[in-house]
């Protein structure tokens, strides 16, 4: 009996912490560069999009955020790294779909989707802010005005 309980601890224990950061692997953005995410936010807040580009609400949020991402970027040190979950078949249509919207993002590929299953959300898209590693908000969908929501959060927690 006390195994089990053992057992059961260690295993809430790690799924918990799969709830609240991001898994401790190596992206490769665009130009083919390692990106690892247990680095992302060291020293600052970021916020994290996991989309696809066969996803139309993930494309309408990402285009919304692009039409004011310079400004607040200067106005509060807003910063986006969009993951791609386009699997191995359809990632040859990321950068020419970034390159088409003229995103400025950080763009990371995960063609094996295994930030999506870490995060245990099959859902895009899907909205992170992190601070310092930690997961401090989650949002999933998108609807028009999300993002000043998104923005406010980004203030508060970025302060």
């Amino acid at each position: 009996m006390k195994n089990l309980l053992i057992v059961a601890l260690i295993f809430s224990f790690a799924f918990a912490k799969a709830q609240t950061s991001l898994p401790e692997i190596t992206l490769k953005n665009l130009d083919g560069k390692e990106i690892s995410l247990a680095t992302l936010s060291d020293d600052k807040t970021v916020v994290v999009s996991l989309w696809a580009t066969w996803c139309v609400p993930c494309i309408r949020e990402l285009d919304t955020i692009a039409e004011v991402y310079e400004e607040m970027q200067e106005e509060i040190n807003f910063e986006l790294v969009a993951i791609s979950v386009d699997d191995s078949r359809s990632t040859r249509r990321v950068k020419p779909a970034v390159m088409g919207k003229g995103w400025e993002y950080t763009v990371l590929l995960d063609p094996n989707n295994d930030v999506r299953r870490h995060l245990g959300n099959p859902n895009v898209p899907l909205t992170l802010i992190i601070k310092n590693g930690v997961i401090v908000y989650r949002h999933s969908s998108f609807t028009p005005g999300a993002e000043d929501e998104l923005f406010d959060k980004f203030k508060e927690l970025a302060g």
